[in-house]
């Protein structure tokens, strides 16, 4: 069973940067794709980015591409999100997630409790 930790989360004015990590158990970390999603107030969760378990394939959500960079180190069993630039339309509840089936499965199979990320104007 895969547990997974965020934590990084907090309250930031417009512009500031945040780096958000996940801690995962589990020993066939670098065997899984991992996710960050987010979920505003009244909406539904979305995909913010994604990686592939050796890193080499990355994907962004057009909202966050240019500002947000998801990385990993299979040696800790961690996987970041590093923010930039943020805006208010960044707040949210930022989740971590794994792909146990590879990068193109769509299916997130495990998922963290979620870290707070609140962006004032």
């Amino acid at each position: 069973q895969v547990q997974l930790v965020e934590s990084g989360g907090g309250l930031v004015q417009v512009g500031d940067s945040l780096r958000l990590s996940c801690a995962a158990s589990g020993r066939s970390f670098s065997s899984y794709a991992m996710g960050w999603f987010r979920q505003a107030p009244g909406k539904e969760r979305e995909v913010v980015a994604k990686i592939s378990g050796g890193a080499r394939v990355k994907y962004y959500a057009d909202s966050v591409k240019g500002r947000f960079t998801i990385s990993r180190d299979n040696a800790e069993n961690t996987v970041s999100l590093q923010m930039n630039s943020l805006k208010p339309e960044d707040t949210a509840v930022y989740y971590c997630a794994t792909f146990s089936q590879g990068y193109y499965d769509n299916t997130p199979d495990h998922w963290g409790q979620g870290t707070q990320v609140t962006v004032s104007s």
